[in-house]
């Protein structure tokens, strides 16, 4: 999860407060992509009635300190303004984005793979959605993409779950096992997310990341015995 408060002595921060879902970059601290990476759960609009903006073009955006509108976690109207627990909760179960909150959402209230096989801090939105990437970014860096919730397991194309009556079709069960394995069932049961740790999998080498990168993980000249104990996490063979 990118969620970092950091202290800084003597650093103002138009943000306010709150600081979750932010970074400092040496000067002041701004929004990460992931703070409005989510959707708000209610309308929009209905967001902007229930926590106004000042200035409605100055609202969290990623990369900038533009100030969160106080109602998204205080009763006050003015810096300092001190957290109001109910109302940040509030604010994240009805809007995450129109607030800077997603971050603190289940859907990215997780922690990547400890040793990814990809780099989940340069992956993009457009990677999130294409389905060449989605399911390895769901294994591999759950949190970037917001997937937490899946499991490890989501469809490749995101509009499988339309018509579940494909599940069945005969003639379309190359592209379903392909790409709707979640809506049809057909994940594998290792297909899971990890939380980071070793867990009951054991613990990966120094080198495994690097080694998946150079094909470690499918070069059949080691065994598969071989592999889960170097590499069980990296791998995914827990």
């Amino acid at each position: 999860m990118l969620f970092l408060l950091l202290v800084v002595g003597a650093v103002s921060a138009q943000i306010g407060s709150d600081l979750n879902c932010t970074v400092y970059n040496g000067t002041e601290f701004v929004y990460t992509s992931i703070a409005v990476a989510c959707s708000n759960i209610i309308s929009d609009a209905s967001c902007a009635a229930l926590y106004p903006a000042d200035d409605e073009t100055i609202v969290p955006s990623a990369g900038t300190n533009n100030a969160r509108p106080f109602r998204c976690y205080s009763t006050a109207d003015a810096t300092p303004a001190p957290i109001d627990a109910g109302l940040k909760e509030s604010s994240i179960s009805q809007c995450p984005k129109r607030c800077g909150f997603c971050c603190l959402t289940n859907a990215y209230s997780c922690s990547n793979k400890a040793l990814p096989s990809i780099n989940c801090a340069t992956i993009t939105q457009s990677q999130c959605n294409d389905p060449t990437w989605r399911v390895v970014i769901a294994q591999e860096c759950p949190a970037s993409c917001g997937l937490c919730e899946q499991g490890g397991c989501v469809d490749a194309v995101e509009d499988c779950a339309n018509d579940v009556t494909i599940c069945n079709s005969i003639s379309l069960q190359d592209f379903v096992n392909a790409n709707c394995q979640r809506t049809c069932a057909r994940c594998t049961t290792s297909t899971t997310a990890s939380n980071g740790g070793s867990g009951s999998c054991g613990t990966d080498l120094a080198n495994c990341a690097a080694w998946a990168r150079n094909g470690f993980c499918t070069n059949t000249f080691y065994s598969a015995a071989v592999r889960k104990q170097k590499c069980p996490n990296a791998c995914n063979l827990c």
